[in-house]
């Protein structure tokens, strides 16, 4: 059994147009949905918190091809020519220049640890 790759990111919306962002993405266009499973990307949320700071996470089994099936896409590419005008500070396409975050606990894999000891003793 693959263990799924976690990956999360953060990004900053611009104040201004944090309005704006929450109506793209309700809903975000059927088509780009589509790719983004495709993709193999699932599990996949954004999270807005104060001041527009974004955190999004998804899993994915192979995250190198993911972006490269994205990167290829007309349809992400036009969805993240859409976006790229909503963050600060962001050189390159959203799906791919947005900061990635080091996981610093992951709670299932220190119960299947802990259960693993527990068993060997």
């Amino acid at each position: 059994m693959t263990t799924p790759h976690r990956v999360c990111f953060q990004l900053q919306v611009r104040p201004d147009l944090l309005d704006e962002y929450l109506e793209w993405h309700s809903p975000v266009w059927p088509e780009m949905l589509a790719e983004i499973a495709t993709a193999g990307r699932r599990n996949y949320s954004l999270f807005l918190g104060e001041g527009g700071t974004l955190i999004g996470y998804y899993e994915t089994d192979d995250d190198e091809a993911a972006q490269a099936y994205l990167a290829q896409s007309e349809i992400a590419t036009r969805w993240e020519a859409e976006m790229s005008r909503f963050f600060v500070g962001l050189d390159g396409r959203p799906d791919q220049a947005a900061t990635p975050l080091n996981e610093v606990f992951n709670l299932a894999e220190q119960l299947s640890a802990t259960a693993s000891d527990d068993e060997s003793e």
